[in-house]
C-alpha cells in the first residue's frame, strides 16, 4: 500500500512574478552569474548552521565538514548545487522562495521595467540588492527544483516551479541535512553541463569562498575536484588579493552586482585584535532609508560566521558599508544580544569608524570629482550623523558637501568660510525640496544681489542637524529665511572707501523712509492681525514685493513644513511668520502713496495687505488662507484696473 504524496500549488507573489519575467527575458548577458548566486546561498547556509552549532553540537553530529557539491548530468541536462549546511522546512521554503520579504519591495520592482537597454542593466545591478539572487536561475532554467531538509529535522520537502506564476510544494525525501538546487537546463544552455565551464565560472565568481566548492565525478571517467582555493580572503595578505577577486567577494557577501567605490581591507592588532574587508558601494539600495533597515557587515569570529546584523558594529549612519570583520577577542559562543553591550565591540567601531573616515578624507582631499560620487549617493545618510554622533561631528562636517547659490557644483564648509565677505560672521543657508526651488526663493534676492554666498539645505536630514550643530569655524549657521539677516552690515563692510561705505548706510535708512512706508505698515499691521507677527520693509528683496521670514527665536520655515508633512505640527501650533515688504518694488511704492494720502484707511489697502500675504505664502508652497476670499479680492483689484 502506498501513501499518495500531497502537492500543493501556490501563486508567486505579484513583486516575484514581475520579477522572475524580467530575470527570464532581460539579464541575457550575464547568465553565467546564476551559479555565483546558487553557491553563494549555499554558503550562507553552512556559515548559519556552523554558527547554531556552537550550542547545537547535535545538529553536526556524523557530518562536521562543510561543503557545496556541483553535479553535472548530461542525461536529464541537470545541474545541481547540494549544501550540508542548515536546510529549510515547509514555512520557510514558502516564505523564501514565494515572496520579497525585504523592505522597500515595492520601490525595487517599480524599477524594474522597460525594453532599453539602460533598463536591462538596471535590472542586473537590482536583483542582489533585495537579496533573490535564487531567482537568476531562471535565466537558463525551464524548471527549478529545491529538495531541502532542515538540520535537527527527519523530514524532507521539495519546491518546484517553472518561473511562471506557479510554484509546488510536497512532501519529500533527503538522507541528510542541508539543500539540492536542481536547475533542469533550457536546450541551448549545454555550455553549463561542460566541467571545464564550470570550473572556469567558479574560478572567476567564487574562488573566494571559504568552503570546499567540489566538482562531482561521474563515476566513470573522473574523480571528484575541488575547484576553489577554500581560504577566506579576509584571511590573506592585500598583496595576494586581485581587484578582481575584491569584487567578486563583494558581490558574495553583499549579494550585490554594481561594483565597490571603495575597499578596506586591515589588519588590526593591539589591545583587540581583528581583520576587516569593508566594501562602500557605488549604487544606493532602494532601502537604505526604510526605518526597518540594518547594517550590512557580517561578523565573524576566528572564521566562524556569527551574524549579519550585529548591532554596534558600526553606527546606524554607516548602514551603507558592507563586508566582513573577523575579530579573535571575541568568545564562539556569543549571543547577539550580547554583543550590543559588549566593549569589544565597541573598540572594533571606534576603530572601523576611524578607518572609514581617514579613508573618505584621502578621497576628498585627492580624488574631489570621485569623492562627490561617494557624496551625491550617501551623503544625506552620513549627514545623520551629525546630529547621532558628537563624537565624530566635526569629521563629518569636514566630508560634508553642499550645493550653493554663487558657484556650481559641491563646496566644503571650509570653502565656503574661505569666500565669506567681509563683515560677514554667519554661514547662511536655505531649505528647501529641491536645489531648484531653494534658489528660485525670494528671501535670496538680497544675497544675490551683493554676492553673498547662501548653502542649498535640500535634504530633509538638514534641519534636524543643523539646529545641533549650530557652528562651523566659530561661524554660526543661519538661516536666509529668518529675520535679521544683517545684509546692510555688509554691503558697509565691503567697500574699502568710506563715502560709498555711508552711501550704502544711507540707502539702507531710505528703505524705511520711503514716502508712506510707515503709514502702509501699520495699516498692513491692523488689516492682518494675528495672521502675522509683524510686518517689516526688507533689506533681502530686489525683485519680488513681499516674502515671509521667521524669526530668530521661531522654527525655520521649511522644517515647519516637514513637521506638518508628518502630523507632528497641526495648524494650532504654527508660529505666525514676518511679512516684509519691498521698499523699492513698484507695487509697494503705490501702496505706500496710497496709505500716506488716504492716511492708512482705504479699503483697498486691507485687500492688497491679504492678497499680498497670499502671495508670500503661495511662494513659499503654503495654501491661500481663504481661497473665495483671495479670489473676491483678486478679482476686484483686476476690475480696479481695468475700469
Amino acid at each position: 500500500m502506498t501513501t499518495e504524496t500531497k502537492v500543493e500549488t501556490h501563486a508567486f507573489q505579484a513583486e516575484v512574478g514581475k520579477l522572475l519575467d524580467i530575470v527570464a527575458h532581460s539579464l541575457y548577458s550575464q547568465k553565467e552569474i546564476f551559479l555565483r548566486e546558487l553557491i553563494s546561498n549555499a554558503s550562507d547556509a553552512c556559515d548559519k548552521l556552523r554558527y547554531r552549532a556552537l550550542t547545537e553540537p547535535k545538529l553536526i553530529e556524523g557530518d562536521p565538514g562543510f561543503r557545496i557539491t556541483l553535479s553535472l548530468d548530461k542525461k536529464t541536462k541537470t545541474l545541481t548545487v547540494s549544501d550540508n549546511g542548515v536546510g529549510m522546512d515547509k514555512d520557510e521554503l514558502t516564505g523564501i522562495l514565494g515572496t520579497i520579504a525585504r523592505s522597500g519591495t515595492q520601490a525595487f520592482v517599480e524599477g524594474l521595467s522597460g525594453d532599453g537597454k539602460k533598463d536591462k542593466d538596471k535590472a542586473v545591478s537590482l536583483i542582489g540588492q533585495f537579496g533573490v539572487g535564487f531567482y537568476s536561475a531562471f535565466m537558463v532554467a525551464d524548471l527549478v527544483e529545491v529538495v531541502t531538509r532542515k538540520a535537527g529535522t527527519d523530514t524532507a520537502v521539495k519546491w518546484a516551479s517553472d518561473g511562471r506564476g506557479e510554484f509546488t510544494i510536497e512532501d519529500a525525501a533527503r538522507d541528510t541535512r542541508g539543500t539540492d538546487v536542481i536547475v533542469h537546463l533550457k536546450k541551448d544552455e549545454k555550455e553549463y553541463l561542460e566541467p571545464a565551464r564550470i570550473e572556469h565560472i567558479v574560478r572567476t565568481y567564487s574562488d573566494h569562498i571559504g568552503i570546499p566548492i567540489v566538482l562531482a565525478g561521474d563515476g566513470k571517467d573522473s574523480a571528484e575536484k575541488t575547484l576553489n582555493t577554500a581560504s577566506a580572503i579576509w584571511t590573506r595578505d592585500k598583496k595576494d588579493v586581485t581587484d578582481e577577486q575584491y569584487t567578486e567577494f563583494y558581490h558574495h557577501a553583499a549579494h550585490a552586482f554594481d561594483d565597490p567605490w571603495m575597499t578596506l581591507h586591515n589588519r588590526v592588532e593591539g589591545v583587540v585584535s581583528y581583520t576587516n574587508l569593508l566594501f562602500i558601494p557605488s549604487m544606493r539600495p532602494f532601502d537604505l532609508f526604510h526605518p526597518d533597515r540594518t547594517g550590512q557587515v557580517k561578523l565573524y569570529v576566528k572564521r566562524v560566521f556569527i551574524t549579519d546584523n550585529c548591532e554596534g558594529l558600526l553606527p546606524p549612519y554607516l548602514r551603507f558599508v558592507k563586508g566582513v570583520v573577523d575579530s579573535e577577542d571575541l568568545a564562539l559562543n556569543v549571543s547577539r544580544e550580547m554583543m550590543q553591550h559588549n566593549p569589544v565591540v565597541a573598540k572594533i567601531s571606534q576603530g572601523l569608524t576611524k578607518r572609514i573616515f581617514g579613508e573618505l578624507k584621502k578621497s576628498a582631499d585627492k580624488k574631489p570629482e570621485d569623492y562627490q560620487k561617494f557624496w551625491e549617493t550617501f551623503g544625506p545618510v552620513l549627514k545623520e550623523g551629525l546630529y547621532e554622533d558628537g563624537d565624530n561631528r566635526e569629521k563629518i562636517l569636514e566630508l560634508a558637501r553642499f550645493k550653493s547659490s554663487e558657484r556650481d557644483g559641491w563646496i566644503s564648509l571650509a570653502d565656503y568660510v574661505a569666500a565669506m565677505k567681509d563683515g560677514q560672521d554667519a554661514i547662511f543657508y536655505i531649505s528647501g525640496e529641491d536645489p531648484e526651488a531653494a534658489l528660485a526663493s525670494p528671501q535670496l534676492e538680497g544675497f544675490k544681489a551683493k554676492g553673498v554666498e547662501v548653502l542649498l539645505m535640500t535634504d530633509p536630514v538638514d534641519e534636524f542637524w543643523l539646529s545641533h550643530v549650530g557652528a562651523f569655524q566659530e561661524k554660526a549657521f543661519k538661516s536666509a529665511t529668518r529675520g535679521g539677516a544683517d545684509l546692510a552690515k555688509i554691503a558697509k563692510a565691503k567697500d574699502a572707501d568710506k563715502d560709498a561705505a555711508k552711501d550704502d548706510a544711507d540707502k539702507a535708512d531710505d528703505k524705511t523712509a520711503t514716502p508712506g512706508m510707515d503709514q502702509l505698515i501699520a495699516a498692513f499691521k491692523v488689516a492682518l492681525g494675528d495672521k502675522v507677527k509683524d510686518v517689516r520693509p526688507s533689506e533681502r528683496l530686489t525683485d519680488s514685493a513681499v516674502c515671509l521670514v521667521a524669526d530668530d527665536g521661531d522654527m525655520d520655515i521649511n522644517l515647519e513644513r516637514l513637521l506638518k508633512q508628518h502630523k507632528q505640527l497641526d495648524g494650532r501650533n504654527l508660529s505666525p511668520r514676518i511679512l516684509e515688504l519691498n521698499p523699492d518694488h513698484a507695487l509697494v511704492t503705490k501702496l505706500a502713496k496710497l496709505a500716506e494720502a488716504k492716511n492708512a484707511k482705504d479699503t483697498a489697502l486691507d485687500d492688497a495687505a491679504f492678497l499680498l500675504l497670499d502671495q508670500a505664502r503661495i511662494l513659499e508652497g503654503e495654501p491661500v488662507i481663504d481661497a473665495q476670499a483671495f479670489s473676491r479680492r483678486l478679482s476686484n483689484l483686476m476690475a480696479k484696473g481695468l475700469a
